[in-house]
């Protein structure tokens, strides 16, 4: 990726994005209000249907499914949206099909390097955690430095000592290792500072038929959610790129580009090119297109301009979910696939790969 910023071919403040159809059915879901929604990503990329066998798209959409009922679970009891989003995410970084916490990607020296975010709409209260190799569920410290340090952003040794000291649990590095993830290491690649493999661990997904290392998401994942309160929350947890400098930090920890929320427009979650959402801030982008535009400007609109005008003019791929405080949601990608889905007050869990394939 070149440091060259290129012109986005974006469209005017004032302008609005012709919205991209999942299905009658799906669309009607995404846009019907509800009490509370929760929307989540678990990646985006580039990847074929035909590549994906039927085995193992099974076990994406049950992990999708298990990670919106956890959330869900916790809107359905009046819980807030921080809580939900926590409860979701903490459920995805547990899974290793997923590129956070047990899931994460190698960096070039052959190391686990965790980040996480996490904002609460009602107040822009935030906190983010990056460079952790320790702590298994990297959401839950962000949502503790959040909550009690005077900081949105720490990093390392000392982000991982308060995890330690609000009892979260520590990990040694090992927990990370996968062999899918290994081998996604050194395919792309010799490993620049590795000398040895550690030992094999069994994956969730080691069968021989789920063996195809591209078909890992390699981006991020994420949560989003409106409460019966109509509070908005945002959180989005990832490994990384494969094979990333070590201390290279991206878009997933910081606020404004992978994470946003702010009570009375959206909730925003994205994945992808991480140095792109950086650059342009998507995730604030899409709530900016709502608060600045007027109010003809649905959170649908919003998020669709950002993903397929400014991020994709620009030359970034990914996508984004995103819920507004009426419990409409939407989830636009420019890749040829997102793991992702939805959940609201009906409890009818909506999960999907690719572009309209709903399960």
């Amino acid at each position: 990726m070149g440091n060259a910023l290129t012109k986005p071919k974006r469209s005017t403040l004032s302008t609005t994005s012709a919205v991209v159809s999942e299905g009658p059915v799906i669309d009607a879901a995404m846009a019907k209000p509800s009490h509370f929604s929760l929307v989540i990503h678990g990646g985006a990329g580039v990847m074929s249907p035909e590549d994906l066998p039927p085995a193992v798209r099974e076990k994406y959409v049950l992990g999708l499914k298990e990670a919106l009922h956890a959330g869900s679970a916790v809107l359905k009891a009046s819980g807030s949206s921080l809580e939900a989003v926590e409860a979701a995410v903490r459920v995805l970084e547990d899974c290793p099909l997923f590129n956070a916490g047990k899931g994460a990607v190698f960096s070039r020296d052959g190391k686990n390097v965790c980040e996480a975010s996490i904002m609460d709409g009602r107040n822009a209260e935030a906190g983010a955690a990056t460079l952790l190799t320790t702590v298994k569920n990297p959401i839950s410290l962000a949502r503790i430095i959040k909550t009690t340090t005077p900081h949105v952003f720490l990093a390392s040794v000392e982000a991982e000592k308060i995890a330690d000291a609000n009892g979260l649990e520590i990990v040694d590095p090992t927990y990370f290792y996968t062999e899918h993830r290994w081998q996604q290491h050194i395919s792309e690649g010799p490993a620049l500072a590795s000398s040895h493999k550690e030992p094999a661990i069994t994956s969730y997904s080691a069968t021989d038929e789920s063996k195809v290392p591209d078909l890992y998401p390699q981006g991020t994942v994420g949560a989003c959610a409106v409460d019966v309160f109509g509070n908005l929350a945002a959180a989005t947890s990832t490994g990384g790129k494969n094979n990333k400098y070590t201390y290279r930090i991206g878009d997933t920890p910081m606020i404004g580009s992978g994470t946003y929320a702010e009570n009375g427009y959206a909730a925003v979650s994205g994945t992808g090119d991480g140095e792109y959402f950086i650059r342009y801030a998507v995730a604030h982008d899409i709530v900016a297109r709502m608060k600045y535009c007027g109010k003809h400007v649905s959170v649908q609109e919003a998020a669709h301009a950002t993903v397929h005008e400014t991020l994709k003019g620009a030359g970034g791929a990914g996508g984004v979910i995103a819920v507004d405080g009426q419990g409409r949601v939407t989830l636009p990608f420019n890749t040829t696939g997102m793991y992702r889905g939805f959940i609201k007050d009906d409890g009818v869990a909506h999960t999907a790969i690719f572009a309209g394939e709903w399960y």
